[in-house]
């Protein structure tokens, strides 16, 4: 049975890492790499409130996904792996559990960046959040 794994990437070692995984465990796996435009790193300065700053700043962002995605796309070149490329707007937890939820998502593969202490409390976990709402499995790679 072919799964359908949700791959969420940001661009760190870590998702970098879960890519690795996927490819390494998984070789008849359908891949959805999901990228999350977070619209909260935007940034609340004089310049976000102008129109034109936003559109520039999203569409910065999309082009990074999209660089993202070739990068990911070289680095699991030797695979037979074929990947799905996704770019939600949203909060990155909740657009990855819905998208799970939504888009008939048999385990989702992430990265954890592996925060422990004051900075998990204060910077949050993504990889903790998604774990623990998920609506299948999660194996997180650190």
């Amino acid at each position: 049975m072919v799964k359908r794994l949700l791959v969420p990437v940001d661009g760190s070692e870590q998702a970098h890492q879960a890519v690795e995984f996927v490819t390494e465990e998984y070789d008849d796996a359908e891949v959805v790499l999901l990228h999350v435009i977070n619209p909260a790193e935007a940034g609340y300065g004089a310049q976000a409130s102008i129109p034109s700053f936003s559109e520039e700043w999203y569409e910065g962002e999309k082009d990074a996904a999209s660089d993202l995605f070739d990068e990911i796309s070289e680095q699991a070149a030797r695979t037979d792996l074929t990947f799905e490329r996704v770019i939600e707007v949203g909060k990155p937890t909740r657009v990855i559990v819905d998208y799970a939820a939504e888009n008939d998502v048999d385990q989702i593969v992430m990265g954890s960046h592996g925060r422990s202490g004051v900075t998990r409390i204060l910077l949050g976990s993504v990889a903790e959040a998604v774990v623990r709402r998920s609506p299948v499995p999660v194996t997180v790679i650190r």
